[in-house]
C-alpha cells in the first residue's frame, strides 16, 4: 500500500531555510512525477514545485512563480525520497505542505488532480 509521508516542517524565522522530505513508507511506489503543494488557512491547495523523471533525459523541474529562485525540488533515487529545499523563507510561505506522487508524467503537473497519491501534510510556519 502506498503511503507518502512528509517530514521536515517546523517553525522558522523569515530568511531561514527548511528542507522537507517525502517518501513512501510502504516502499512500493517509485513514480515518475512528484510534486509539492501547499495550503494556507482559508486558501485552496496551491502548486509549489514538481519534478518529472526520465531514465534517458534526467529530471525536469517546475516551480510556481512565488517560489522560483528560493525553492528547489529534487529526488534521491537511491533513497526513493523527494526533497523540497526552501531558502529565504517568507511569512507568506506559511502553510501545510503536501507531497504528491504519480506513476506517469502529466502535462498538467501543476494540478492536484494529476496525482494519485498524497501525504498527510507537514506544517511550515515562518515568523516575521
Amino acid at each position: 500500500q502506498v503511503q507518502l509521508v512528509e517530514s521536515g516542517g517546523g517553525l522558522v524565522q523569515a530568511g531561514n531555510s527548511l528542507r522537507l522530505s517525502c517518501a513512501d513508507s510502504g516502499r512500493t511506489f517509485n513514480g515518475d512525477q512528484w510534486a509539492w503543494f501547499r495550503q494556507a488557512p482559508g486558501n485552496e491547495r496551491a502548486f509549489v514545485a514538481a519534478i518529472q523523471l526520465s531514465g534517458w533525459t534526467g529530471a525536469f523541474t517546475y516551480y510556481a512563480d512565488s517560489v522560483k529562485g528560493r525553492f528547489t525540488i529534487s529526488k534521491d533515487n537511491a533513497k526513493n525520497t523527494v526533497y523540497l529545499q526552501m531558502n529565504s523563507l517568507k511569512p507568506k510561505d506559511t502553510a501545510v505542505y503536501y507531497c504528491a506522487g504519480s506513476s506517469e508524467w502529466d502535462t498538467y503537473y501543476f494540478r492536484a488532480s494529476s496525482y494519485n497519491y498524497w501525504g498527510q501534510g507537514t506544517q511550515v510556519t515562518v515568523s516575521s
